[in-house]
């Protein structure tokens, strides 16, 4: 995250209080960042990909402007919900390569790519966002702590600060969620 945290924070402030032109403002500090998530998502997807991590930041950037009562509370919030709006851009898309007749099946997915586990399994990107959604069920705050770390890429210290949990808890948690997740994903 390469611009100094009190920029976004403040700028995000002032989205927050109902400043119409802070998205503008917002876009040009965080788009490096947005485009790393962006470019970490495709790179898990098939080499066949049709979206680019640019596309794929400007389809974030629609979702975005349409949001007039937004709270955002830090850059790690952001962040996070930028990423799940990613996922869920990924898994429409996928969905409807699914549904097309021209087919090609769904993007595959590295799960763990680039993060330490003791597992590796590629997994279809609608699967994973079905596992999510009944571990979110399940337990909000382990579907979050996945997303902030696998998706986003925070550290566990960030996810600790972003959540206002324990280190300890996010490292339990966070395995315990990797865990269930592989099960899930095995047994589909």
């Amino acid at each position: 995250m390469s611009q100094p945290p009190h920029d976004v924070t403040a700028v995000l402030r002032d989205w927050t209080d109902g400043d119409p032109e802070a998205l503008g403002r917002l876009m040009p500090l965080v788009f490096d960042e947005l485009r790393t998530i962006a470019r970490r998502y495709l790179d898990r997807e098939s080499p066949n990909h049709t979206l680019q991590p640019t596309a794929l930041v400007n389809e974030v950037y629609l979702k975005l402007v349409g949001r007039r009562r937004v709270t955002w509370e830090n850059r790690a919030q952001f962040f996070g919900f930028a990423a799940e709006l990613m996922r869920r851009i990924l898994v429409d898309h996928a969905r409807g390569l699914r549904a097309s007749k021209r087919g090609g099946g769904a993007p595959r997915i590295s799960l763990e790519a680039g993060v330490d586990v003791a597992f590796r399994q590629d997994v279809d990107v609608v699967a994973l966002d079905d596992a999510l959604k009944d571990l979110a069920a399940l337990d909000p705050r382990q579907a979050k702590i996945v997303e902030l770390r696998f998706f986003t890429g925070l550290t566990n210290e960030e996810v600790a600060a972003a959540l206002g949990i324990s280190l300890t808890t996010v490292k339990r948690e966070w395995r315990t969620a990797r865990l269930w997740l592989y099960r899930e994903l095995k047994r589909r």
